[in-house]
């Protein structure tokens, strides 16, 4: 069954629910009533001229409405097109140019968009027909599902048309056809070991790949009960994750490293909780922080929380989602490697049981294991120069090929020949193997690289954050060109309750003793301004680009 048509409709047979969670309290139907008024709302699309093949672009924050409307838009056979909405509120007239800017290079011919926004984000010359999300809800209520006219099934058509997160360069349409995503949805349901009685909680947006596929189509598409709530509504107080999470026998959920680090606090303070539930704590939007995750781990022990339930893994949206996935119950496993021989000799040995010699200090890192490939999908990991098939531990750039592999970027045939080469995709992750499972060191673009050593950023970002004084979770590091092709360290930080020159100096201090180089430059910057894409990962590349022309806003005296 390559539909999301045919699995929703089976899904909506279940009894299984839909639980919209706010501030408010819940808001629960059945998926078959979620159905119900999707066909309506899919008959209200169908009067506005969405056919099988049109792009509709959705944006507006999570609610009901809007999921909705996302079932309603593959009912009709059109091609998905979320808008990310602003992680910060920064510029409006930047959030507005970028929306209409992905509109227009997706070919949507109809833009659903929230009441909330439609004042800022107005209609301009040459963007398609714009209709208020809650307009088209009224004008639906007058029609019936029977109105509904069902397409074909069409497994090649596009289901979804899902923007790379831009987190190292402009981003690029991913083109998701309904045969891609379906396989992706039962390779992810089969390594994930979903049970009958699953119960998903998110947060996560649902502009992101992660929220959209992963934690609501999965739900969706199997008739298993979810919880979904707001990224907004768990930034503005992380606890509510876990009282979700409680209030619902949560038994899989998903976050980031930073959503994990705010748990940890939260659950500090937290009195009276129910983690037992919780059968899955997947992990895998970037490289894991090891000891973010385990001091979550911990907080949440008192309430139950099984440590087990630690789930590494690995997704991207060329693969739908899914890429690589740990087994359940496998919990936090990770290699600690000489960091020196990962940075000049691009292998991950496990550091000497003779330790560094007298004088010299031993450096490890430590990395997550991230599972085996999905079903259907297979990996490897080559030398860049050559190509060469790599062994156990040799780090080069990590391929991947199989049924959920995307066809390639919409419209965009250089990206595409990059992207893919002999039917592997080139996922732009420097990693390993090891017997069999996936570490995954870092964005080839990202490293740095000083004298002949590849320096990880995230190592550099780890350090800074421990510095009284930086906004944790706020700090880029990134390469300044130099001659030659020499680079040297800058570091971005967003400056706390300090003053500016005094955590500059122990910046330095930290991150010379540490990574063992002295940086270029420490940039302290006001809070909320270092970039970061629209799910929250560091724009590293966005960084380098305002320091280079000099448009970063600094903190204190520079």
């Amino acid at each position: 069954m390559h539909s999301l048509i045919s699995r929703i409709e089976r899904a909506a047979e279940s009894d299984a629910t839909l639980t919209v969670a706010s501030p408010e309290g819940y808001d629960t139907t059945t998926w078959a009533q979620t159905h119900s008024a999707a066909r309506s709302l899919a008959a209200g699309l169908q009067t506005y001229g969405v056919t099988p093949g049109t792009h509709v672009a959705l944006l507006g924050p999570t609610t009901r409405p809007l999921i909705t409307a996302i079932q309603a838009t593959w009912l009709t056979g059109g091609c998905l097109v979320m808008l990310p909405l602003p992680m910060r509120l920064g510029s409006i007239e930047a959030f507005v140019e970028q929306t209409r800017s992905r509109i227009r290079a997706a070919d949507c011919s109809l833009v659903l968009i929230d009441e909330q926004f439609a004042a800022f984000v107005e209609r301009a010359e040459g963007d398609p027909p714009f209709v208020v999300l809650q307009d088209l809800v009224a004008r639906s209520s007058e029609l019936a599902p029977a109105d509904w006219k069902r397409p074909d099934d069409d497994p090649d058509a596009l289901a979804v048309l899902q923007f790379t997160s831009g987190s190292t360069a402009e981003p690029k349409g991913v083109m998701l056809p309904h045969r891609t995503i379906c396989a992706n949805l039962d390779a992810c349901t089969q390594a994930g070991g979903l049970i009958d009685d699953e119960v998903f909680v998110s947060w996560l947006p649902l502009y992101h790949d992660m929220g959209l596929v992963g934690l609501l189509t999965i739900p969706m598409t199997t008739g298993r009960n979810l919880v979904q709530a707001a990224p907004q509504d768990f930034l503005s107080r992380p606890a509510r994750w876990m009282q979700w999470i409680s209030d619902h026998g949560g038994t899989m959920t998903a976050g980031p490293n930073f959503a994990y680090a705010l748990a940890a606090r939260a659950l500090r303070r937290a009195e009276e909780l129910d983690l037992s539930s919780l059968e899955v704590l997947l992990n895998g939007a970037e490289p894991i922080d090891a000891d973010v995750f385990r001091r979550f781990l911990a907080a949440g022990e008192p309430f139950g929380l099984r440590p087990g339930a630690a789930f590494p893994a690995f997704g991207m949206a060329e693969v739908g989602i899914g890429g690589a996935f740990s087994r359940r119950w496998d919990g936090f496993r990770t290699d600690v490697v000489d960091a020196d021989a990962l940075e000049h000799e691009h292998v991950a040995r496990p550091p000497s049981e003779d330790g560094a010699p007298e004088g010299e200090k031993t450096t490890t890192r430590e990395l997550a294991l991230l599972g085996r490939a999905v079903p259907g999908l297979e990996m490897r990991v080559v030398d860049r120069s050559s190509g060469q098939e790599l062994g156990d531990r040799q780090v080069g750039e990590l391929l991947i090929r199989g049924t959920s592999v995307t066809p390639g970027y919409y419209k965009n045939p250089e990206a595409t020949a990059e992207l893919l080469v002999d039917g592997w995709l080139h996922t732009g992750d420097l990693a390993y193997l090891l017997d069999g499972e996936l570490v995954v060191c870092g964005r080839i673009k990202d490293v740095i690289i000083v004298g002949g050593r590849n320096i990880y950023p995230q190592d550099i970002e780890r350090s800074a954050g421990d510095v009284a004084g930086v906004r944790p979770g706020n700090v880029i590091a990134f390469g300044a060109d130099g001659r030659a092709g020499a680079q040297s360290i800058v570091v971005v930080a967003e400056l706390g309750d300090a003053e500016a020159a005094t955590v500059r100096d122990l910046l330095t201090e930290r991150i010379t003793s540490d990574i063992g180089v002295p940086p270029k430059e420490v940039v302290m910057v006001a809070k909320g301004t270092v970039p970061k894409t629209s799910s929250g990962k560091l724009q590293r590349s966005l960084a380098k680009s305002r320091w280079l022309n000099g448009e970063l806003e600094t903190a204190g005296t520079s």
